[in-house]
């Protein structure tokens, strides 16, 4: 029956070169713990053509925390455009009715969550870094019971700000990659939806792929199991270079704070905290970071966090596992020694 599946806690799954986004299986996961709240089931949307085996897709939404996938099979959705996906995701919530829709904050998901909530007159939080359900009282007393709290930086990441939708459905939000832990559940089994959409409307397709290129990803901080990352106290682009050769020593990345960013020291790609990547690696070293909590929002959910700062006082020795009082000119060689003598 439809209404089983209805007033749902959705997410959507992004699918390229067959392969779902992490932050898709993240977002499962966070759903899960949001529908337990409420007491509903957690729906994954994958819009996709023939060519990629829906089957093991949905048992990996399954496994990561979906109880159903709502599927759509349609050539029309080989290549991602704009106004066909948008179209079928609209014309999905109508039918199903979602409480809540997650996309995630990659650049696919920035350009169709708001085309959808536009269209279903709701709103749209950008960016978040953290949901919650609560209850919600109004300056009257009014109260809101189940609300999604949708919290995320503004001010460049000067304040945390908490916004919720009162009134219109869904209560949609698009998530920063690696903010939410990816979790898995291997006895979790769900049921795959399947549906069709006629795309008659040539308006859908008003835009041609006519070829596809894909730059690979020099960086991936989010994929490293060791971070090496250097704030303003870092000093200069050249001291950079001794960050670069501890990262490489170790098999990992280089990050930075977003001052060493403002200083010039490192492009913003390497950007780590509320405006940058979310990173959780089994060791990350901080190296001339102060540690503002707009810095520590991004990685102090790493397995095992070293910081090496002049200043005993700093905020970074509160989440640091283990601390080193020093230059970082200083110290970093003698880690790298040690790291290779190793």
């Amino acid at each position: 029956m439809l209404h089983n599946y209805q007033n749902g806690v959705w997410a959507f799954a992004e699918v390229q070169d067959g392969i779902i986004h992490d932050v898709s299986l993240e977002l499962c996961g966070k759903a899960k713990q949001l529908a337990a709240k409420t007491g509903v089931k957690v729906g994954a949307v994958l819009l996709k053509d023939k060519t990629v085996s829906a089957d093991s897709l949905a048992q990996k939404l399954f496994r990561h925390g979906a109880d159903y996938t709502v599927l759509l099979e349609d050539k029309a959705l080989e290549q991602y455009r704009t106004q066909p996906y948008a179209f079928a995701l609209i014309e999905l919530v109508k039918k199903y009715q979602p409480q809540i829709f997650l996309f995630g904050a990659t650049p696919l998901g920035r350009d169709l969550a708001p085309r959808v909530a536009s269209e279903l007159r709701t709103g749209l939080t950008a960016d978040c870094t953290d949901l919650q359900i609560e209850d919600v009282s109004e300056k009257d007393g009014t109260v809101h019971p189940n609300l999604l709290l949708q919290i995320r930086p503004a001010f460049g990441g000067n304040i945390v700000a908490t916004i919720v939708n009162y009134d219109q459905r869904p209560q949609m939000a698009t998530v920063r990659e690696g903010v939410m832990p990816l979790k898995e559940y291997p006895q979790n089994s769900g049921e795959l939806l399947k549906e069709s959409i006629a795309f008659a409307d040539a308006k859908l397709f008003s835009v041609e792929v006519l070829r596809r290129e894909i730059e690979k990803r020099q960086l991936n901080l989010k994929g490293a199991k060791a971070v090496v990352a250097g704030g303003a106290g870092v000093g200069s682009k050249e001291n950079f270079a001794l960050l670069f050769t501890l990262a490489e020593t170790l098999g990992g990345a280089v990050g930075a704070s977003r001052a060493a960013i403002d200083s010039g020291y490192i492009g913003s790609e390497h950007q780590i905290g509320q405006t940058g990547t979310a990173v959780r690696p089994a060791l990350y070293i901080a190296c001339g970071i102060s540690g503002a909590i707009q810095h520590r929002a991004g990685m102090q959910e790493s397995a095992k966090i070293i910081a090496v700062n002049t200043d005993k006082d700093a905020p970074i020795f509160s989440i640091a596992h283990y601390g080193i009082v020093g230059d970082v000119k200083e110290v970093v060689p003698m880690l790298i020694q040690a790291f290779k003598e190793r």
